[in-house]
C-alpha cells in the first residue's frame, strides 16, 4: 500500500531525499536504532526504479528493476526477510540473435567478430585502460567494425545493457562500467550472470512493504526544491512546507539531485557530479499470458532481436504461472517508441517475435508498459552515465559526506552499483555513516 501525505509534522533527526530502495533501507536502520527519520519522496508511490504492478491474470510483475544476480546476497536476504519468494529465471544456455526474422548461427563470422570484439574490451578494462578512450565514443568504436549486422549486434547489446546513447558514451566510461560490474559477460548473463533471478511478488513489493513498516515516516507527494544548511543543521523547503533536521541523505541520483537549490552551493567537485552524468533512456514492457505456451512448442523466449528498435526479450514467468515476457528498448530506439500511440507500441514490440514465438505472443491477456526517460522523477534508467570527457560519475560515484548532507543510491555503492543490490549496500552504509555522526559529541 502506498503511504499518503498524512505525516506533516515540521522537524525530525534525519531527513531522506528519495523512498527508494536505498532510502528506505536507511529509514529502516536509523529508526531501529532509535532515530527519528521522515522520508520525502516526490512521486506518489515509493520505489524510486523499483515498481511492481498487478497483471490482469492477478501476477505481480516488474516495471522497474527486478533481476536479483550472482552474489547478490543482500537482495536475497532482504526478500526473504519480507517473506518474499526468489526463483531462478528460466533461461537456456545461449540467448538466440535474430535479425530480420533470421536466426544467426553462435559461430557465424557476425558472432564471433562482436565477441571477441567484447572480450577485448574485458580485457582493457580489467588490465588497463587506453587513454584515447577518454574521448572515444562507444558509437565510434563499433564502427571500426566491419559488417552492418557485426556493428548492430554490439549496439544492442551495449544499449540494452547500459541505455546509454553511445554517441554520449566513452569507451572509458563503458570500461569502467564492465570492470566494475563484473565483466561483460556476468553483466549480460541469465544464469549465473547479473539476470539470474527473479521475486514472485516483483521486486518493487520490497519498497511497498519496507514503506508500510515506516508508516508516517514516508511522505509521498512531497518534492524537495531547496536545502539550507549550515553547522547546526539543515532546512528543506518542499512542495508540502519547511522541514528542519539534523542530518539530510539524498539518495536520488545526481542528475535529479541537480535540481534541488543548495546553500550554500556545494563544493565544486559535487557539482561537476551533478552536471557530468545523465539518466540512460529505456523503455520495458512485460506482455502476461495465461501460461508460457512457447515452452510447450520447444521455443524459448530470451532473444536479442537486431531489427529496429532492438530489444532484448526474457522469459520472466514465475513458477506457477502465468505467462510473462518481459522486453527492453534502450537508447536513442526508446525514445523513438515515444510518439506512438499504446497500441502502436505494443505492436512495434511484439510483432518481430510472432515468427520465433508463434502468433499468440500477439494476443496477450495484458500489456504494461513504463517508458523511464519519461519518469520525471527518476529521470531514466538504469542508472547515471558519465558525459564523455568528464573525469567523474564512475561507479562508485563520490559520497563524501558535505558538512551534515550525506550522499546514497545505487551509484555510490561499492558492490553491485546500478543494481538493487547496490541500492541496500549504500542505504545501509550511509545509515551506518549518519549514526556514528549522530553519536560523535561535538
Amino acid at each position: 500500500m502506498t503511504p499518503s501525505p498524512g505525516n506533516d509534522k515540521p522537524t525530525t533527526t534525519v531527513a531522506i531525499v528519495g523512498a527508494g530502495l536505498s532510502g528506505l533501507i536507511a529509514a529502516r536502520d536509523l529508526q531501529r536504532q532509535g532515530i527519528d527519520v521522515l522520508v520525502l519522496e516526490a512521486a506518489d508511490r515509493p520505489g524510486g526504479r523499483t515498481y511492481a504492478t498487478t497483471s490482469a491474470l492477478g501476477s505481480r510483475l516488474d516495471l522497474g528493476g527486478q533481476w536479483m544476480g550472482r552474489g547478490h546476497h543482500r537482495f536475497e536476504t532482504l526478500a526473504r526477510e519480507l517473506g518474499l519468494t526468489v526463483f531462478p529465471m528460466h533461461t537456456p544456455k545461449m540467448p538466440s540473435l535474430v535479425d530480420g526474422g533470421k536466426r544467426l548461427s553462435i559461430v557465424g563470422g557476425t558472432t564471433l567478430t562482436a565477441v571477441a570484439a567484447l572480450a577485448e574490451l574485458e580485457l582493457r578494462a580489467k588490465f588497463g585502460i587506453p587513454a584515447r578512450w577518454e574521448q572515444l565514443t562507444v558509437e565510434q568504436w563499433i564502427h571500426k567494425f566491419p559488417g552492418r549486422r557485426t556493428r548492430r549486434l554490439l549496439e544492442a547489446i551495449v544499449t540494452v545493457a547500459s541505455c546509454a546513447d553511445l554517441d554520449r558514451f566513452s569507451m572509458e566510461g563503458f570500461a569502467s562500467l564492465v570492470r566494475h560490474q563484473g565483466g561483460v559477460i556476468g553483466m549480460t548473463s541469465t544464469k549465473g550472470g547479473a539476470q539470474d533471478s527473479l521475486v514472485v511478488e516483483g521486486a518493487g513489493t520490497m519498497a511497498e512493504l519496507l514503506a508500510d513498516k515506516l508508516g508516517p515516516s514516508v511522505r509521498t507527494n512531497c518534492r524537495v526544491s531547496a536545502i539550507r544548511h549550515d553547522a547546526n543543521g539543515a532546512t528543506l523547503e518542499t512542495s508540502t512546507g519547511t522541514i528542519h533536521a539534523s542530518r539530510v541523505i539524498v539518495t536520488v541520483p545526481p542528475p535529479m539531485a541537480a535540481r534541488i537549490d543548495f546553500n550554500p552551493p556545494l563544493p565544486a567537485a559535487r557539482v561537476h557530479i551533478e552536471q557530468g552524468t545523465y539518466m540512460g533512456s529505456v523503455y520495458k514492457a512485460i506482455a502476461v499470458y495465461d501460461r508460457p505456451f512457447w515452452r510447450e512448442r520447444r521455443r524459448e523466449a530470451e532473444l536479442i532481436l537486431l531489427d529496429k528498435p532492438a530489444r532484448a526479450s526474457f522469459d520472466t514467468s514465475p513458477p506457477d504461472g502465468p505467462g510473462h515476457l518481459c522486453l527492453l528498448i534502450a537508447g536513442p530506439e526508446a525514445r523513438d517508441l515515444d510518439t506512438l500511440s499504446p497500441e502502436e507500441r505494443q505492436a512495434v514490440v511484439l510483432g518481430p517475435l510472432a515468427s520465433r514465438l508463434g502468433s499468440d505472443i500477439m494476443r496477450p491477456a495484458s500489456f504494461h508498459e513504463k517508458a523511464w526517460h519519461l519518469d520525471e522523477h527518476a529521470g531514466g534508467g538504469y542508472c547515471t552515465i558519465p558525459v564523455p570527457g568528464m573525469k567523474v560519475g564512475y561507479f562508485p560515484i563520490e559520497c563524501e559526506p558535505v558538512g551534515r548532507l550525506h550522499w546514497a543510491g545505487t551509484e555510490t555503492s561499492s558492490e553491485h552499483a546500478g543494481y538493487i543490490e547496490g541500492a541496500i549496500e549504500s542505504g545501509q552504509r550511509v545509515a551506518r555513516e549518519v549514526n556514528a555522526a549522530l553519536q560523535t559529541v561535538v
